[in-house]
């Protein structure tokens, strides 16, 4: 995050005769340099069963607390980065949800209540001041805040190009359910009387023409199932759309709930969007955000996709990994730093409720994005073609869009 080359030494004498900014991190400092207290975290291997404690520091938390009376800091903040960004707590017995998720109630950072801050970042910066302080003459990378907005895909069209018999078993269930306005809209849709509520890519398009972001769209392509609704992949319509897309948007692969246990299954789902777009596919998000760790992020660096945007939770806006900066995934089972680089998103329309309007729900994104811009981080809402259609007056996420995309960088 500070852009600043760093090399390690076990070895004392190098470590004395070395003249440029230095510090020591261990059980104990060598003599009167910069010293940060470690705990064993770190120095393990795999992964064990490990005791955090939490404590308030300044105006936020900090995790693993030391009591070294030279530490430069009253916590060991590299194995605390370490812990979230590996999402070390997701690899033991948890909870999980109807879809087998990872739930925010079980994560250190709800606990705690500094899910909606991106506490690692918050680190970064003081431990940056604490170099400046040491070393004037230090030179930092300084990062840019971005906005990087991911649009799913999960269905295409609400009622177009579903051919006779979902159309039949559509009206049959908005009957059940008496759903008469429905009906309507359907067939003024089938007759070409208006426009599909689902097909807002005009609009997605107009916005990236006159505000360009970092946009991903994420178009689901998996089997029909009980998770996949989406007409199929090779109806010529929705090719042809995809293809219109991504002409003017980056594009990427919903991956299926079949899928993500499945590498035959991403594969095949990888190459139709491939075969439709003309170029690699490098960008995914899972479906329902669900991340089986580490297995579907290792199925995705065997298929060299190196971009996920699966980091966060549906129903609780925030921080999974504690940061607002992409990061690269860390294997814990073969300890190594891998390609796949992991962006978290913070924001998505199903964290707020029923009763939230739009004043509302632009109030929380400009918090979150006061927040992320004091760290020079990356801002990622994930937003859904169904949603943006305008039609609800009180959660206008066609507003709400807007307002995104009209952010300044």
């Amino acid at each position: 995050m500070l852009g600043i080359p760093v090399s390690f030494t076990s070895r004392i004498e190098e470590f004395i005769a070395f003249e440029g900014a230095k510090f020591s991190y261990g059980k104990h400092p060598l003599g009167k340099e910069l010293y940060f207290q470690s705990i064993p975290l770190l120095f393990d291997r795999g992964f064990n069963e490990i005791e955090v404690d939490v404590k308030d520091w300044d105006h936020i938390k900090g995790i693993f607390p030391v009591v070294h009376k030279d530490a430069a800091v009253p916590f060991d903040i590299f194995a605390g980065t370490f812990y979230l960004l590996s999402r070390y707590e997701e690899y033991f017995p948890h909870r999980k949800d109807a879809y087998g998720r990872f739930i925010a109630e079980e994560s250190l950072a709800y606990t705690y209540h500094f899910l909606e801050i991106p506490i690692v970042d918050f680190w970064v910066q003081k431990f940056k001041e604490i170099l400046k302080e040491y070393f004037p003459k230090l030179q930092f990378h300084h990062n840019r805040f971005s906005i990087k907005p991911s649009i799913i895909v999960s269905q295409t069209f609400a009622y177009a190009q579903k051919g006779i018999i979902r159309t039949l078993g559509g009206v049959g269930k908005d009957l059940f359910k008496g759903r008469i306005r429905n009906i309507l809209s359907r067939f003024q849709v089938l007759l070409n009387l208006k426009e599909d509520p689902y097909d807002t890519f005009n609009f997605l398009i107009e916005l990236q023409k006159i505000k360009k972001k970092q946009a991903t769209i994420f178009f689901s392509l998996g089997d029909y199932s009980n998770y996949e609704k989406n007409i199929l992949f090779n109806n010529e319509k929705h090719k042809n759309l995809i293809k219109h897309v991504s002409d003017y948007l980056q594009v990427g692969s919903k991956v299926s709930m079949d899928a993500i246990t499945e590498l035959a299954l991403i594969k095949k789902e990888k190459r139709r969007l491939e075969s439709i777009i003309h170029r690699p596919v490098q960008e995914v998000i899972c479906s329902y955000f669900k991340i089986n760790l580490p297995d579907v992020y290792r199925m995705f660096i065997e298929l060299e996709v190196f971009e996920d945007f699966s980091m966060g939770y549906a129903k609780h806006m925030g921080f999974r990994a504690g940061t607002c900066t992409p990061f690269l995934f860390y294997d814990l089972d073969y300890e190594i730093q891998t390609p796949l680089k992991i962006y978290p998103f913070s924001l998505t329309p199903k964290n707020f409720k029923g009763e939230v309007t739009s004043k509302d729900i632009m109030a929380k994104i400009d918090t979150m994005v006061h927040h992320i811009k004091s760290v020079e981080g990356t801002f990622i809402p994930v937003l859904s073609n169904g949603l943006l259609n305008g039609q609800n007056p009180n959660r206008d996420w066609k507003q709400i869009a807007t307002y995104i995309w009209n952010l300044n960088e």
